[in-house]
């Protein structure tokens, strides 16, 4: 089976999961999946997913996986608690293969009950897909391309580039997923919870978003926020206009100064901006980018920073969407000295064998029966199956309709 442990999962699901509990333990959501490869034919494999998911809905979190989410000064005693008793419904998800090739997936359900199903079900359709079109991986291929990437990144010029394992969704198997983080942290040094002295090099693998490796291999979890959380928020907070603010204020009454990194594109950089007010620069460690073009939006949080009196020196600036290598790189040329600067690599480090990734993902269409959707700052990005809402919300957050 693909998936063998709850902790296989990105931390923001625990740490969203865990501001469900406290805030919003009656909400019900809805998720669908989408891959947007075109003419891939998911559905041939529709028995293959079902009967992963029914394993990954059989697993509960053991001892010492609690025991470890219970050690991080963010995570609450009480949620730790819950968590022990926690295991995924299937029937909160249905599975459905069209004529067309496609697969229609739908999760729905209290959302404390399926926040958890996204990553690993994107996981197991990812590993189901290569393990079925690909049963001779090229691994030596894979190994390869890893190793182009470390010798770019072992420049002396870029001795405090860090970067960090963003790929657990569409990795091309758990197995290649944890030989490259033990390739990762063994050629580049691994930023660790305690890290050893005497080092001749700063280390330059920062961490993982993978909670399960994390633990493994005694890496740094990383993580905050996904776009689902700020998604929900305008349907459970007071008011649609107000709703950015709304969700940051209950991430910072909830954490109280940890994870302090506000996501900017779910309403779009405009709206994030004209939210992200004095107080918010301050309160926030720093800010997110996930779409759109990443020196723009860097160049307009830094003069946002400075506009608010607030040093961009001390904030920090993480870089999440499509990453490689080289345009990592890139982006740290332009702002190292400017800002702490973050980056965080997905599919280019864990599904680059010479296949062409799928590029699937499961994103929240409604909250208690309202609609959500993300505005994007890459439309494309955007995913509602109600248009005349995403017209009202661009109307409401005054934000311009994209071209044709």
């Amino acid at each position: 089976m693909i998936i063998q442990s709850l902790l296989d999962t990105d931390l923001y699901k625990f740490t969203m999961m865990q501001v469900v509990l406290h805030h919003f333990p009656g909400a019900r959501v809805e998720y669908r999946f989408k891959c947007r490869n075109p003419g891939v034919d998911l559905a041939r494999f529709a028995g293959q997913i079902r009967e992963e998911i029914r394993h990954l809905c059989s697993l509960q979190f053991k001892d010492a996986e609690l025991s470890y989410l219970r050690s991080m000064r963010f995570i609450k005693s009480d949620f730790v608690d819950f968590l022990g008793l926690f295991r995924l419904n299937e029937k909160y998800i249905n599975i459905i293969p069209l004529p067309s090739g496609e697969l229609d997936i739908r999760i729905r359900g209290p959302w404390l009950h399926t926040i958890l199903f996204e990553i690993p079900v994107l996981s197991i359709v990812n590993e189901v897909y290569f393990r079925n079109t690909q049963p001779r991986p090229d691994y030596a291929e894979g190994r390869r391309r890893l190793e182009a990437k470390i010798v770019q990144l072992q420049d002396d010029r870029l001795a405090d580039l860090k970067i960090a394992d963003y790929g657990t969704r569409r990795r091309f198997s758990n197995e290649w997923h944890e030989e490259v983080l033990r390739t990762l942290a063994d050629r580049l040094g691994a930023v660790t919870p305690q890290p050893p002295h005497g080092l001749s090099k700063l280390p330059q693998f920062a961490g993982t978003s993978n909670v399960l490796y994390a633990m493994k291999l005694g890496l740094i979890p990383l993580g905050t926020m996904a776009h689902e959380y700020l998604q929900a928020c305008r349907a459970l907070g007071p008011r649609l206009r107000d709703s950015q603010v709304f969700g940051f204020e209950i991430w910072a009454k909830e954490y109280r100064g940890d994870l302090g990194i506000a996501l900017s594109d779910v309403y779009g950089m405009s709206a994030f901006l004209r939210d992200f007010d004095l107080y918010f620069c301050k309160l926030f460690d720093g800010a997110r980018h996930d779409s759109g073009d990443p020196f723009q939006w860097g160049e307009r949080m830094l003069a946002h920073y400075a506009a608010n009196r607030v040093d961009p020196r001390t904030k920090t600036l993480i870089f999440s969407d499509s990453l490689t290598v080289p345009r990592t790189i890139e982006l740290y040329q332009q702002f190292s000295g400017r800002c702490q600067l973050a980056f965080g690599i997905g599919t280019n480090l864990t599904n680059d064998l010479g296949y062409e990734p799928l590029q699937i993902v499961i994103k929240m269409i409604a909250c208690n029966d309202q609609p959500v959707a993300k505005l994007s700052d890459t439309p494309s990005k955007n995913m509602c199956e109600d248009e005349r809402y995403l017209a009202y919300l661009r109307q409401v957050f005054d934000i311009e309709q994209p071209a044709a």
